[in-house]
């Protein structure tokens, strides 16, 4: 059964089964989360999050991030895991499911504070979460079928706080059973005119599979077989699947299977994943044409074509809403809105899904001549590729067309350390301190020196 498969393996994978590589990319993944987090520390669904997690108190609980408070470590998990995903810059996977695996972080921590977990334990229980996830993602798409992508994080986000609780492998089943059971997620989360609870569907996953691994801890059972039952979750939800190795398994080579968080992107600019290839079609085209006819050029574009594959058609430019985002939720899932606004302004920042800028007329205009077609071609590409042809034609009838396959980011064009830490000054340096940020930027990079995960978190107040 497979979730005797998964907590046998949660239960057995141990430090030394982590590469360095893997090590490394987990402080990685964690610096830039945290940045994410600290920027959005004021979006109005991150502060509901705060709000409601600070109602409640708890002495040795865990901690609201940015603040001095502790609470339930599932509501904790909540309230960060919504300021990690809410710019939508976060890390991103894409397989036959697409997913953002940083999304467990949240939950991994809250867990291993309220344990007092060591850092190497955390960096574990953050790899195999992902592990879980991704592996999932593999296995079996859930949007077709009509449910969402955060359907996977309960059990992801459980078997990382089963492995930072250390709990035993009778316990992790149930853990499994219970994250499994009662956390399906309807697609309707990213169709049409996107809400706030964009931001907060799967730290509300990842919550739920903390609170079934606590659960389990204290000896509560879930009904089983959850995946292979007559109503489990294939025959109900995903469909039959088999999932593949896991990381650190023998594979049929006889080396080892490659952990998937080294297949994992960090995102260059906060907008929807399938979206980043146009971004940098567009930046590279606005060159082009300002080169060609100066400055005014961008306001003479009488039609542009973005073409892309069909699961990013179906995602960011297929509903009507794409081309009039109230929000910057729908915003930052709109090829047209992403394509103008790159093209207008020469880059794409926080700042660029501001409430003035969703409502500006220039950009509104331009956002009307852009058409979003599905070229067949492309199809075969994803998600090995990402390709985004981006054509532009000016009110003179001149034409310009580029192509971008794989964004900045992506594993094959990975972002350096150093631009990493960047991106995480950039964001969170409007909330905490230069000399703090460089003590949380040297904690990170030696987590495994941490003896409590819990002694980190003071380093996350924000200046108020």
């Amino acid at each position: 059964m497979l979730a005797d498969h998964l907590a046998q393996y949660t239960r057995s994978l141990c430090d030394d089964d982590l590469p360095d590589l893997v090590v490394h990319e987990v402080k990685r993944r964690l610096l830039d989360s945290l940045g994410c987090a600290f920027g959005a520390w004021n979006g109005p669904p991150c502060s509901i999050a705060r709000k409601l997690a600070q109602s409640v108190k708890v002495l040795n609980g865990a901690t609201v991030w940015g603040t001095g408070h502790r609470t339930l470590p599932d509501l904790a998990a909540f309230a960060n895991g919504a300021m990690v995903r809410y710019l939508d810059f976060n890390d991103t996977y894409l397989a036959k499911e697409p997913a953002h695996p940083s999304d467990n972080i949240a939950a991994v921590v809250a867990a291993g504070e309220a344990v007092h977990a060591s850092g190497a334990r955390v960096i574990q229980a953050i790899a195999l979460a992902y592990e879980i996830q991704c592996r999932l993602c593999d296995a079996a798409a859930l949007r077709p079928r009509g449910w969402d992508h955060v359907t996977y994080g309960p059990i992801s986000s459980a078997l990382g706080a089963a492995k930072v609780m250390k709990l035993s492998e009778a316990q992790t089943r149930q853990a499994i059973n219970l994250a499994a059971v009662a956390n399906v997620t309807l697609r309707q989360t990213r169709v049409g005119d996107l809400s706030m609870w964009k931001a907060c569907a799967f730290s509300n996953a990842a919550r739920n599979g903390l609170f079934a691994a606590q659960l389990a801890r204290l000896g509560m059972t879930g009904p089983a077989p959850i995946f292979e039952g007559d109503k489990g979750f294939m025959k109900l939800v995903s469909g039959p699947f088999e999932l593949p190795k896991l990381g650190g398994q023998p594979a049929t080579t006889g080396a080892s299977v490659p952990f998937k968080i080294l297949d994992t992107y960090i995102k260059h600019v906060p907008v929807e994943y399938h979206a980043q290839t146009a971004v940098e079609a567009a930046l590279t085209l606005r060159a082009e044409l300002i080169t060609e006819g100066g400055p005014d050029a961008i306001h003479n574009l009488a039609d542009v074509e973005i073409g892309s594959y069909e699961v990013a058609r179906e995602i960011i430019g297929r509903d009507p809403e794409k081309w009039r985002p109230a929000t910057r939720e729908t915003a930052d899932h709109s090829f047209p809105y992403c394509v103008a606004a790159a093209l207008l302004d020469g880059r794409l920042t926080l700042q660029s899904f501001s409430a003035k800028r969703l409502s500006d007329p220039t950009l509104r205009t331009l956002m009307s001549h852009i058409r979003v077609v599905r070229l067949p071609e492309f199809d075969g590409a994803y998600p090995d590729r990402m390709p985004t042809r981006l054509t532009v034609t000016t009110t003179k009838g001149t034409t310009h067309r580029t192509q971008v396959d794989l964004p900045l980011g992506h594993p094959t064009r990975p972002l350096s350390d150093q631009q990493v830490e960047d991106k995480f000054r950039r964001l969170a340096s409007r909330r905490i301190s230069a000399t703090r940020l460089a003590r949380l930027i040297e904690t990170v990079w030696n987590l495994e020196q941490v003896e409590d995960i819990a002694t980190v978190m003071p380093l996350l107040k924000v200046t108020t």
